[in-house]
């Protein structure tokens, strides 16, 4: 079958629940024949007026979403999918009142719907950055939160002293420079035990790792690293010495939390930043010219093996673990 290149022909594409059922079948299973959830069993019938098929095993009905990030939702598989594609392709990201007027359906069941998406949009590759050749791996830290002048001048008087902690999210961010992928992570703090920590778990020990001059860097030498900084006071650029890369994406990742999302609760902040690093790591290039239609497929194809629930979402229960 013909894919769609556009969001136009997406739409009427997708439409059809058939297709639906197709693209999804087609990235769960890749053989085409669907295996069944409950028992693993390859032997099943269709219901074609359940749109489900029915395991021969076990007896049990499932559908293209059982197993999915899309499970026990009422929301059918065609919005679903045009969900997906606009979140895989809006640089800036898109908000649960924008994907609510465009689908039609409740602000509050496009939030959730969002945060689904973006729980399978999180990247958890354990390769670790800089290869075995221990390539350039850029390093930084931002905060996201409120700013100092939207503060009350008494609240930003104890924070000043000390006696409020400062409310902004440290997030950090590790860019490999050869294969162009970022990393990120809410972190607690910028402590040096913190963030040496962080990039011992990440970058291959040997690697020439890039920072700004901030002292919680200043012994990754004694760790095996081959550290070079730049003095964000005196200069920017020195050679190969910079950390332009990683802050072009704190750029891309604040436009989209202050011109689209506008108020970000702490508790869900690390998922926009995966949605940010998709998007990021996914963008079109000369060496990997990547479509619309590529991206809206790789995070297709990560929606297999992933439940949230909206109990786990809202932080009543922890979460489960990935099937």
């Amino acid at each position: 079958m013909e894919h769609p290149k556009t969001l136009t022909e997406a739409i009427r594409f997708y439409a059809d629940a058939a297709n639906c059922v197709a693209v999804v079948k087609e990235m769960r299973w890749p053989d085409g024949e669907p295996i069944c959830p409950h028992c693993g069993e390859r032997r099943h019938c269709w219901l074609a007026k359940q749109m489900r098929w029915k395991c021969a095993s076990c007896r049990k009905q499932f559908t293209a979403k059982t197993g999915t990030v899309f499970e026990d939702s009422p929301i059918s598989l065609d919005k679903w999918l045009i969900g997906i594609w606009l979140v895989a392709n809006c640089k800036n990201g898109i908000s649960s009142y924008e994907i609510a007027r465009d689908l039609g359906i409740t602000q509050k069941s496009a939030w959730f719907m969002l945060h689904r998406i973006r729980y399978a949009l999180a990247n958890g590759s354990l390769e670790m950055l800089g290869g075995s050749e221990g390539g350039p791996v850029e390093v930084d830290e931002t905060f996201i939160g409120g700013k100092p002048k939207n503060m009350h001048m008494k609240a930003r008087l104890k924070i000043k002293q000390g006696i409020h902690a400062n409310p902004k999210m440290a997030v950090m961010g590790m860019l490999d420079r050869e294969s162009r992928k970022v990393r990120t992570k809410v972190i607690p703090n910028v402590r040096r035990d913190v963030l040496q920590a962080e990039i011992l778990n990440a970058i291959e020990t040997g690697s020439t790792v890039y920072t700004d001059g901030a002292t919680g860097y200043d012994r990754l030498l004694l760790n095996g690293y081959l550290h070079q900084t730049v003095t964000h006071i005196q200069e920017y650029v020195r050679g190969e010495v910079h950390t332009n890369g990683i802050e072009n994406f704190w750029s891309l990742f604040k436009r989209g939390l202050n011109g689209t999302y506008v108020a970000v609760e702490p508790f869900h902040l690390h998922r926009y930043a995966d949605e940010q690093a998709f998007r990021y790591n996914n963008r079109a290039t000369k060496d990997n010219p990547l479509t619309d239609y590529d991206r809206f497929m790789l995070a297709l194809s990560q929606i297999s093996g992933k439940r949230l629930t909206y109990a786990e979402l809202t932080g009543k229960v922890g979460e489960t673990e990935s099937w």
